[in-house]
This record gives structure tokens, C-alpha cells and sequence, in this order.
């Protein structure tokens, strides 16, 4: 019989923010793959390193993070070779994930690639919005309000029409695209509204208003913003 694909999602970044179903996953897995930049370390696996056996085989897929999607396709294709392999030789598969597996996560590549070959299972993960809402003391959205989450990637024009027409937001992969989002804030005269966080959860996390927020900011960054009143109060 084949094995299990379990997609596990990690959380934002702090170790004891893993779910008790995925600390357990990970313990008994004989066969761990996770995502690595190319040529650099993993994430994933730092996080969940102390859950890791040390018998473990481990089937690391150096993903390029470039513009275009071809580079990145093809180290998912490889990987999920990789992994049907073990899964045919009837060996149970845990797949680390940061954050959360379908929120985002790079797990939903090869859940597309092997799903319908495999048994899958998703765990999954507290997901970054909701570590930096809670590091950052901001709730997002109460009552009927809406949260809209927008990629920093986006075109200016486009960022400053999604963030005029939102109520609550949240605006991941921050990265090279600080200044841009910040001015875009800034000429809607939403500046005083705004949060930065970087690395949440994390022992060098960054909170502080969008306003004093360092010139450059890492990948793993999010800018929080309520427009309206504070429902909650």
C-alpha cells in the first residue's frame, strides 16, 4: 500500500506556536521534506528542528524565489517526484510548511501535484495574519466588518484602489516593496492607522507604527491597517 502525504503547516515562526497535531506528525515521521532556498537554509526546518528524529531521511527542495514561476514549477516538480517515490514504497511523508499549508503555503504546489495519486492530509498552521494581529495588539475586524489581505507585489495604482475601497487590511510580502506601500498609506492618509511587523512571533520581531518603520523591511514582513473606529471598545 502507499504511504501518507501529510501537509503540516508550522505557524508563523515561533517553535511552540506548532499545533499539538503537528508536533506529533513530525515526531513520528521517518521521512520529513521541506522547502529551502535555493542554496540557503530552510525555514521550515528551523522551525520544526527540534521535532525532527534524528533517523529521519530528509528530501530538501531548493525553491529559486525569482519573479518568473518556471524555476520554482520546476523544483516542485522535482520534489514531488521526490516524494511520490517515497509515498509508492509505502513510506508515510510529512511536508513542513510555514505558516499555513493553503494560506499562501508552498505545500499547495505539491498537494496539486500529488493529491490526486495519494492520500493527503492537511494540518493546519496559525497563519501570520493572525501572529502579527496578535503581536501588534490590533484586532482586525469585528461585528460585519471585512478584512481584505493584499500581496505587497501589486501594482501602486492597484494597492492604492484595494486599500481605498477596504475597511480592515493586511498586506503581506512586504519586502523590496516598503517605500511603495508606505506612500501609498501615506497619500490616503492612512499613515496614522498603520502597523509594521517583521519576523512575529520571532526573537528579533520588529512591531512598531508603518510610520517608524526601518527603511528596508525583510520578506517575511506584513503592514496592518484598520481604517475605522475600534468596534471592540
Amino acid at each position: 500500500m502507499s504511504g501518507a502525504l501529510y501537509g503540516v503547516g508550522l505557524g508563523p515562526g515561533a517553535p511552540d506556536l506548532l499545533t499539538l497535531r503537528a508536533a506529533r506528525l513530525i515526531e513520528g515521521a521517518s521521512v520529513v521534506a521541506y522547502p529551502s532556498l535555493a542554496g540557503g537554509a530552510s525555514f521550515a526546518r528551523a522551525i520544526a528542528a527540534e521535532f525532527i528524529r534524528e533517523d529521519a531521511r530528509e528530501i530538501v527542495m531548493d525553491v529559486p524565489m525569482t519573479v518568473e514561476r518556471g524555476p520554482a514549477q520546476a523544483a516542485y516538480d522535482e520534489g514531488a517526484a521526490r516524494i511520490a517515490a517515497a509515498l509508492e514504497a509505502g513510506e508515510d511523508v510529512v511536508c513542513l510548511c510555514e505558516g499555513d499549508p493553503f494560506f499562501y503555503g508552498s505545500f499547495m504546489y505539491l498537494f496539486a501535484r500529488l493529491s490526486t495519486r495519494f492520500r493527503c492530509e492537511v494540518v493546519p498552521g496559525v497563519t501570520s495574519i493572525a501572529a502579527c494581529a496578535a503581536r501588534a495588539g490590533r484586532p482586525l475586524v469585528a461585528r460585519n466588518e471585512r478584512l481584505t489581505v493584499l500581496p505587497g507585489p501589486l501594482p501602486e495604482a492597484e494597492l492604492r484602489d484595494r486599500i481605498a475601497g477596504a475597511e480592515s487590511v493586511a498586506i503581506m510580502k512586504v519586502g523590496r516593496h516598503l517605500d511603495k506601500i508606505r506612500t501609498v498609506i501615506s497619500e490616503l492618509g492612512l499613515l496614522a492607522r498603520a502597523v509594521y511587523v517583521e519576523r512575529a512571533s520571532l526573537p528579533d520581531e520588529v512591531v512598531c507604527p508603518l510610520a517608524e518603520a526601518p527603511k528596508t523591511a525583510p520578506y517575511f514582513s506584513m503592514i496592518l491597517l484598520t481604517k475605522g473606529a475600534d468596534p471592540w471598545l
